[in-house]
């Protein structure tokens, strides 16, 4: 696998906003967004073992898979390495691939109107242009999060917050909080 990073910190959006989690981030993607924070080209070729051996270094068992475009490499043999060692698994991911089975939570953040999932534990949307968020109220989750892009667009994203209830305010707490 493609391991961009692996670190600890806190979760910076959606949901599990403030929690401890380890992160591993994948690097490669499908999709080429220019407000993107993963450095593609940088990584290290790590095998799942090694991947394992680097999260225990960690007290938390709780990982957050995420890039780049963690499923164009992660595999179920994967998931079921982390499971049997008593993680749980998040994954981020842009929905254009489909997933392996057993992961814990899912956060779809899509950068297009087409996903090939049809459920996420949470819809956690970069409010951009071009995205028809229309089209995304329909979509079967359980929570609903918009986020501004970079913070360039809070104003424009809290006005559409406010004229649909349904979603929640996301912010990069860990951009604005100075934390990895």
């Amino acid at each position: 696998m493609k391991i961009n990073e692996i670190f600890y910190s806190l979760q910076g959006e959606g949901f599990w906003t403030g929690t401890p989690i380890v992160f591993i981030r994948f690097a490669g993607c499908n999709l080429q967004c220019d407000f993107c924070d993963t450095q593609h080209d940088a990584f290290t070729e790590m095998t799942e073992d090694e991947v394992l051996s680097a999260i225990q270094a960690f007290s938390i068992h709780r990982v957050c898979l995420t890039g780049g475009e963690p499923a164009l490499q992660v595999t179920q043999s994967f998931v079921n390495l982390l499971h049997r060692n008593d993680y749980l698994v998040h994954i981020e991911t842009n929905g254009t691939q489909t997933l392996p089975d057993g992961i814990d939570w899912i956060t779809l953040s899509p950068k297009t109107n087409k996903t090939a999932l049809t459920y996420a534990d949470e819809l956690k949307i970069v409010y951009t242009e071009g995205l028809n968020l229309e089209k995304w109220h329909s979509f079967h989750a359980a929570h609903f999060f918009l986020q501004p892009c970079s913070n360039r667009n809070a104003d424009e994203t809290v006005n559409y917050i406010l004229l649909h209830p349904k979603w929640r305010l996301s912010l990069q707490t860990h951009k604005l909080t100075g934390i990895r």
